[in-house]
């Protein structure tokens, strides 16, 4: 699959490209980060089945059907979506897993000592955007053996106006990207919340809203770019062990999703 998906509206434009979220235009201005500019090499991605740095675990989980290894995000990452569907308004996605499979490990052998990761469930997972009234909405749905052990995220990067005075408003808590730079590796954390605004510079504000997160972490090393993160569990600062005493527990089918809306 190399073709890109376009989604149409009245005044809207969103790219797909291979599963990622690579364009999203309202009224000709672009508000998602520009692969090949400084900061990050993706636009968008999906941290799954842990969030956050398992070399501090000896890059093990341990789970009921024994220890996995994976790295950073997990191993979601490393697989491809396959092309389910797509219209003018949707495009649907999917990766596969069968358990125990061993996946190549990208980030091998430069930033770390696994040139394999594996699983010890299957699962697939879904990614299903929706474009309506100007309004884009991300669905992942997660099906798997009850009881299978899980955290998800998901990382998309935002367009900023390099000027380094964009900020970002959830409830009452007002956050600079100086705030965000200062978190470093570990990222900014905003818990228990599903909506974050991002007060943009340059073009209109955007407003993420989110169902079965209520957390964002945020991240970046750039004044062009931000990473707002949806993720259901927040596991820097903290000394916890990755393993599924630590983690959400599939009810067979789990549905979260992901709103973006500029306002």
């Amino acid at each position: 699959m190399s073709s890109k998906i376009l989604l149409k509206n009245t005044n809207s434009n969103v790219t797909i490209e291979k599963g990622e979220l690579i364009s999203f235009l309202k009224d000709n201005k672009e508000y998602i980060h520009q692969k090949g500019n400084k900061g990050w090499r993706n636009s968008d991605d999906e941290m799954f089945p842990v969030i956050g740095p398992t070399a501090k675990n000896n890059f093990r989980v341990h789970t009921k059907n024994g220890d996995a290894i994976l790295d950073q995000h997990g191993l979601l990452r490393e697989l491809e979506y396959s092309l389910v569907s797509s219209d003018e308004n949707s495009a649907k996605f999917i990766k596969k897993y069968t358990k125990n499979t061993l996946v190549n490990n990208s980030k091998f052998p430069v930033k770390s000592t696994e040139e394999n990761l594996s699983w010890p469930f299957d699962f697939t997972f879904e990614k299903f955007f929706t474009l309506e009234n100007d309004v884009l909405k991300i669905e992942f749905i997660i099906n798997s053996d009850e009881g299978m052990p899980f955290m998800l995220g998901y990382h998309p990067a935002f367009m900023l106006s390099d000027t380094g005075n964009e900020t970002l408003e959830s409830g009452t808590e007002k956050i600079t990207l100086k705030d965000v730079y200062k978190a470093g590796s570990n990222a900014f954390p905003v818990l228990g919340t599903n909506k974050i605004t991002l007060k943009n510079i340059n073009r209109n504000d955007l407003e993420i809203t989110t169902k079965g997160f209520n957390n964002f972490m945020l991240w970046t090393e750039v004044d062009n770019m931000l990473c707002i993160e949806p993720i259901t569990q927040y596991t820097s600062y903290t000394d916890q062990k990755f393993s599924e005493e630590n983690m959400s527990l599939s009810t067979g089918k789990n549905s979260f999703s992901v709103t973006i809306k500029v306002v």
